[in-house]
């Protein structure tokens, strides 16, 4: 009788902080991939990188994870508020703790190879597969997806193309409107447009759109630099905001109209080149909308999932969502979200597509597990789902012939 030999484990890398705004909501994701992820199937090196772009792994990506490592700025050494303390929260869960003195962080030697390699290291880390936990500016924009693609490594997510259009807001809505999805009425500006001339693009603005108003940076999420604009005496400053934060600015009208506040829809969308939705889920923000506090901090936001609509309404935003993610050339996964106006005399309430995040916050408490769970697929098989993905995306990859001899 043959002796059967058990399989070999996956070696994969849980990559998160980030050099974004972001960078504690990915923490919050990691901690909790970190801790759900099937051990018994998978070897999990967790690599983390620092505000300042320097990445660890082992000890040193364990304290950045849990805020016990030290200044890199030697400026800030022995200053008590240069320190990072346990400020991130998500409806009562907090995984940053107040820092305690730690060895020097020992930064990773990025290789041409499917590897990362440590520094002093005689052998890299070999990895199968990585799962780039990272949210916002140089994690879910298509740059950090590049450099898996030159190392020809499997990775959780969409590529390079779907990842840049899921967080350029201008570029996505093209797509959209190419794809002939409703969506409210925008513009796009430039901030040295804005800071050139702001009475020439508030006149711009409001020749073409109506108040309220919602003015975001293009490149950028969590609502971060987003705000509501409810007249003209608020347009400078919200401009200004959202300036600070990209070169690219989107205004968009808001949809209902004035005192009308429509409600705030989610989709999860999971697969490759044959996508899946989940069931519609709603938020009842706590705040006027669904802003960063509203997010990560206050605990007055309500979700309800299957959200209240018709048979009709589901099917249709479900289908809207998986067509926005091919709009976008997504893969893996993906949080779809949307607006419903809110229902008139005569008239039945339109849906339009808001935008799409293509690594969307993933703790267990996070809308896109959420959705999931309710579909039927709980926690820890929904990261076994995206592994798989990733595997099954680099596998077809290998099809490709890019030489050619």
């Amino acid at each position: 009788m043959t002796k059967k030999h058990p399989a070999k484990k996956l070696r994969v890398g849980v990559l998160f902080g980030g050099r974004s705004g972001e960078h504690e909501v990915s923490l919050l994701s990691a901690a909790s991939i970190l801790k759900a992820i099937d051990k018994k199937k998978y070897e999990v090196v967790p690599i983390g990188i620092t505000k300042q772009g320097r990445w660890v792994t082992s000890h040193d990506a364990h304290a950045l994870l849990t805020g016990r490592f030290p200044p890199e700025n030697p400026l800030q050494a022995g200053d008590p508020e240069a320190t990072p303390t346990a400020a991130v929260l998500k409806r009562g869960e907090a995984i940053i703790v107040p820092p305690v003195p730690a060895e020097s962080l020992q930064p990773l030697q990025l290789s041409t190879r499917t590897d990362l390699a440590p520094a002093h290291a005689s052998a890299p880390l070999d990895l199968d597969a990585i799962f780039p936990v990272l949210h916002g500016t140089f994690g879910e924009d298509g740059t950090i997806q590049g450099l898996f693609e030159l190392a020809d490594i499997a990775y959780v997510g969409s590529g390079v193309l779907g990842s840049a259009t899921g967080m350029d807001k201008a570029a996505m809505k093209k797509l959209f409107s190419a794809a002939g999805l409703p969506q409210t009425p925008y513009l796009a500006l430039l901030r040295s447009e804005w800071r050139a001339d702001p009475k020439k693009c508030r006149k711009k603005i409001e020749a073409a759109l109506r108040y309220p108003l919602f003015v975001k940076p293009a490149n950028l999420g969590s609502s971060v630099g987003i705000s509501k604009v409810h007249d003209r005496s608020e347009l400078a400053a919200a401009m200004d905001l959202a300036a600070g934060f990209d070169r690219k600015l989107v205004v968009e009208q808001g949809v209902g109209g004035p005192g009308a506040k429509p409600r705030e829809l989610e989709v999860a969308v999971l697969g490759n080149d044959a996508p899946e939705a989940s069931v519609v889920g709603e938020i009842v923000p706590g705040a006027e909308f669904y802003d960063y506090e509203a997010k990560y901090v206050s605990d007055t936001s309500v979700p309800i999932i299957p959200a209240k609509l018709t048979k009709a309404e589901s099917k249709q935003i479900r289908e809207m969502a998986v067509a926005a993610f091919r709009a976008c050339d997504c893969a893996g996964l993906a949080r779809v979200d949307f607006l419903m106006e809110p229902a008139r005399k005569g008239k039945k309430p339109r849906i339009y597509l808001n935008e799409i995040n293509t690594m969307p916050g993933f703790t267990s408490i996070s809308m896109y597990p959420k959705l999931w769970q309710a579909t039927g697929i709980p926690y820890k098989q929904l990261i076994d789902r995206l592994i798989g993905l990733a595997m099954e995306r680099h596998r077809e990859k290998q099809e490709t012939t890019f030489t050619r001899n």
